[in-house]
This record gives structure tokens, sequence and C-alpha cells, in this order.
């Protein structure tokens, strides 16, 4: 019977052993790491962050919580998060084309857009400047527009330049500061003329 106990116990002690020389070879996943900083570092340069950011941010906080169970020192969680940040950032990767292409498509309507509401602007400005109380707002106006033909050329270049996030997002804001324009000397045309 000691000799029961004694093999049983030693072998208690042998699975111990076992376990913690197991769990101090546990090591960060720094391969796995690496892949996924690169593949998220590649995506950035592909301007994913413009053209894909729902699938960028995804890759990025997938990065961000692999990082963390390192710290964590849960380093199976960590691998297995950083081979999905990998993978996130790949299929944002993938995704950047696409979105590109609608973009542009968008930046190109945006482009018809705003020169559609350039255009009616100059022409309530030129219709305001015929009225002398309201030449002066007639004349702010005419400097407003100038500077938005201005932005809408740099805008223009940009597009062509390829920096199509960037145009999509500088063609829609002027675009509404037209509109916005236009509403304001609208609304100021048609209020009462103050009284003398």
């Amino acid at each position: 019977m000691f000799k029961k106990i004694h093999f049983s116990g030693l072998l208690i002690v042998m699975c111990a052993l076992s376990l913690l020389v197991f769990a101090g070879c546990a090591k960060p996943p720094t391969e796995e790491l690496a892949k996924a900083d690169k593949a998220m570092e590649d995506a950035k340069q592909k301007e994913a962050p413009a053209y894909v950011p729902d699938l960028y941010k995804k890759a990025e906080d997938t990065l961000k919580q692999a990082k963390d169970f390192v710290a964590q020192k849960k380093y199976k969680e960590a691998k297995q998060a950083a081979i999905d940040a990998e993978a996130a950032a790949q299929q944002a990767i993938a995704g950047i084309e696409a979105a590109k292409t609608k973009m542009k498509g968008e930046a190109e309507q945006a482009v018809q857009d705003v020169q559609k509401a350039i255009d009616e602007l100059k022409t309530t400005v030129a219709a305001m400047g015929k009225k002398k109380p309201l030449a002066k707002a007639a004349e702010e106006a005419k400097e407003a527009v100038a500077k938005m033909e201005a932005d809408f050329a740099a805008a223009k270049e940009k597009l062509q330049g390829g920096k199509i996030g960037e145009a999509n997002d500088q063609l829609k804001a002027l675009k509404d500061q037209a509109n916005a324009k236009k509403e304001e000397l609208t609304n100021l045309a048609a209020a009462p003329a103050p009284k003398k």
C-alpha cells in the first residue's frame, strides 16, 4: 500500500512540475503580432482609414486587444486576437478598391452638384446686387463665392491627383456651404426692408 501511495504522490508531483514547465514556456505571440502590425501598416499606407474606416477600426481594435492580452500574459488569447487582427486588416485592404471606386463616383457627382450650387449662388448674388439695401451683403457674398471657387478648384485637383477621400469630403463641405449661403441670402432678400 505504501508503494501505491508513494507512486501516486510521485505521479502528482511530476504532473505539477510538467504544468509549471509548460506554463513557464508560454511566451508572447511575437510572430503573430508582427504579422498583424505589418498588415495594419499596409492597410494604413493604402488609405484604409479613409476608404473602409469600419473595417480598419475593427482591425485596429482587435490588434489593441491582442496587445492588451500580452500585457496580461494571456498569450493564447493574444495569439488568436493577433491572427484575427491580421485577417481584419487584410479584409480592409481587400475592400479598398471597391470603396475607392464608389467614392470616386460620389465625388464626380459632387463636382456637378457643387458647380450647380455655386452657379445658383452667383445668380442669387447678382439679383441682390441690383437692390441698394442688399448691396453690402451682395459684395460679401461675392467674396464668399470667390473663396468657394478657389476651394472648388483645389478639390478638383485632389480628385484628379487620386486623393479621392479628401476631395469627396471637401466637395461635400463646399456643397453644404454654397447651399447655406444661398439660403441665407434668399432669406435676407425676402425680409422686409427696414423702415426709415
